[in-house]
């Protein structure tokens, strides 16, 4: 038994709010049970320098844990970002990359800022879907605008995690599935059912090919969810 009570296949109550800031371009607080995320969108007329003069726009991401999301009070130390915070927003924005026409957005930079209000595991994954939301938006501003050279968003994108928790593949883990489970893994992948990236770590003992997967049709699973809720909110 999970110590949630749900089911192996069962995610945890997902929600996503659209327009939660008001100046933002994009926004979103996305929730996977009890970990939420505040995702916005800030469109900028520039581009990094090593851009200038190409055509083309780009997408970041930064993440960060406001003061009490976890049972510390902040989780930088002398305002330095971890290592494990920028691998985060790293791949928060690969992900977003992964489905925006870089050369149709146009020489602009949209920065997704996700802010973990509350942290009770996937945080990351919880990021990433939500921040897609976010970026919809804003796109959708600039398209309003006539900002776009064309079809910027070409896909939707969203992440879950999944894991061995006491021998059984379980899909969505929860804080206390997070750091007992012998193996953790995320997954993001587009709405289209592509892979954009897996990482996966034996926390105790390897894992098999057999259970790799098995947390591939789990998470194949909650991502085509994901992305259905995606779709309804943003009226797609």
């Amino acid at each position: 038994m999970r110590p949630s009570g749900r089911q192996p296949s069962d995610m945890r109550a997902v929600t996503l709010e659209r327009n939660v800031a008001m100046k933002a371009e994009g926004s979103c607080l996305v929730a996977f049970g009890n970990t939420k995320v505040l995702c916005t969108a800030s469109v900028e007329t520039s581009v990094p320098g090593w851009l200038r003069g190409k055509g083309q726009g780009w997408v970041t991401a930064e993440y960060g844990m406001l003061p009490r999301a976890t049972g510390s009070r902040r989780e930088a130390t002398a305002g330095k970002q971890s290592g494990r915070t920028q691998e985060i927003q790293r791949l928060i924005g690969r992900s977003l990359r992964a489905v925006v026409d870089l050369e149709a957005l146009g020489e602009v930079q949209i920065t997704c800022d996700c802010d973990v209000l509350e942290a009770d595991g996937g945080t990351r994954t919880a990021s990433i879907t939500g921040a897609y939301v976010a970026l919809a938006d804003a796109i959708a501003w600039m398209n309003e605008r006539q900002l776009t050279k064309g079809k910027a968003l070409i896909d939707s994108v969203a992440a879950v995690s999944c894991g061995i928790y006491r021998g059984t593949p379980v899909l969505d883990l929860d804080y206390l599935e997070d750091v007992e489970a012998e193996t953790d893994a995320n997954f993001v992948m587009t709405g289209a059912g592509k892979y954009v990236e897996i990482q996966g770590t034996a926390e105790g003992a390897p894992f098999s090919r057999e259970e790799l997967d098995s947390l591939m049709v789990l998470a194949e699973q909650g991502i085509g969810e994901l992305s259905n809720m995606q779709k309804s909110v943003l009226g797609a």
